[in-house]
């Protein structure tokens, strides 16, 4: 009998993630710092509107693109937070949540042999996605000197003529890094030297706790060379609707929409008149869930510098990125080890990205109760495997 699969996928490894979720479900008082999901509920004014849609009949197919009550209230709210203008009726579509828009964007942009620049750590479907697009990934590895955010010079070290996309994934999944307008407006004036594109994967945009998100695409010339993806999962705490949104040059977006088509046909319905009513009378839940993970960042932080553990200060998404070279061990090593003797859930870093080994993602999207006893429990551990020398109370 013939290989059934394909070596393209066979080859692309399961995420990193997985193994720590899958052991830890056989285990008994578990705590986890490990999931990038809010832990609120879906505020109740956006539940209602999706039910109320259920109970009035409307579960047919959307158009392709999306609602066109959803985009037109999408533009208005582009328009409004992030000062960037786009064309609701041929510049933008629904998806199936941001990873969707990812997927498509690549694949309806890249050919053969097309090099993509993919900063890391970061999101662990960009490098897959690329793959699965025939593009070929290449790594611009981040440093924590420079608070995890990309320079000019480390983009420019690794474009090559075959450069063709490069992903921004800021405010970042796992480090919690931003990109302030002058870093954008320096990476932005290489971008356009090159003639290159930008997938800008926004989805933690409303997360940023120094200052407001500033997007590529409002930046000049970078309008027409930007892919804008967003949703709806993270700042209204809205995972299991499963809906996003890409925003891009109609020459772009009419390719990514017929992908769409054929793939997917529309997002889900119910989802996207919930969206409605989020996007146009949320800003008040966000702005709470907001200032909730501010709270939790900065006791996440806190502790941290009392268990004299080093950490750069996050500003957005609601992940923290501690070093833990001290103490010796891989992060698989030290996350596999404190499931096992302390029973809590965190992530290395080398799950983002090699270049996130000797780091961990902690997720503070959960209560500060919960919080506190797994940061006491990472306090025991750290404090049997350090000794006294050097211990900072």
């Amino acid at each position: 009998m013939r290989n059934p699969l394909s070596e393209r996928i066979v080859d692309i490894p399961f995420s990193g993630i997985r193994k720590f979720f899958d052991i830890a479900s056989e285990m008994q008082d578990v705590i986890s710092l490990g999931v990038g999901e809010p832990d609120f509920d879906t505020p109740w004014h956006i539940r209602d509107e999706g039910i109320y849609s259920l109970e009035k009949g409307k579960t047919a197919y959307t158009s392709n693109a999306g609602l066109k009550e959803l985009k037109i209230e999408i533009a208005k709210y582009l328009e409004r937070r992030f000062h960037v203008s786009y064309d609701y009726d041929t510049e933008m579509m629904i998806t199936v949540g941001g990873s969707e828009a990812i997927d498509m964007a690549m694949r309806a942009m890249l050919d053969p042999g097309d090099e993509v620049l993919i900063p890391q750590p970061s999101y662990v479907s960009y490098v897959p996605c690329a793959t699965l697009a025939n593009g070929t990934p290449v790594i611009i590895n981040l440093k924590e000197e420079n608070d995890f955010r990309l320079t000019a010079q480390e983009l420019m070290e690794c474009i090559t003529p075959k450069t063709k996309l490069l992903v921004l994934p800021f405010p970042n999944n796992p480090t919690g890094a931003i990109m302030e307008r002058k870093d954008l407006e320096a990476i932005a004036k290489v971008v356009i030297e090159h003639d290159l594109y930008v997938l800008s994967d926004e989805i933690y945009a409303e997360l940023t706790y120094q200052q407001d998100h500033v997007t590529i695409a409002s930046l000049p010339g970078m309008r027409e060379r930007t892919v804008l993806i967003n949703g709806f999962s993270k700042s209204y705490s809205m995972t299991g609707w499963r809906l996003g949104y890409a925003c891009a040059p109609k020459v772009i977006l009419e390719q990514m929409l017929k992908i769409h088509q054929y793939a997917i046909m529309c997002a889900p319905t119910t989802s996207q008149y919930a969206a409605v009513e989020a996007v146009r009378n949320g800003d008040h839940d966000v702005e709470q869930m907001r200032e909730e993970y501010n709270g939790r960042r900065r006791y996440l932080i806190h502790r941290f510098r009392e268990m004299g553990l080093s950490c750069f200060e996050p500003f957005g998404a609601f992940y923290a990125f501690p070093c833990i070279r001290e103490f010796g061990m891989s992060s698989d090593e030290f996350a596999t080890r404190m499931l096992q003797e302390e029973k809590v859930v965190v992530v290395p870093g080398t799950a983002f990205g090699q270049c996130g080994e000797g780091f961990l993602r902690i997720s503070y999207a959960y209560s500060l109760e919960k919080l506190k006893e797994a940061l006491d429990r990472m306090e025991h551990f750290i404090m049997r495997n350090r000794g006294a020398d050097g211990w900072q109370s």
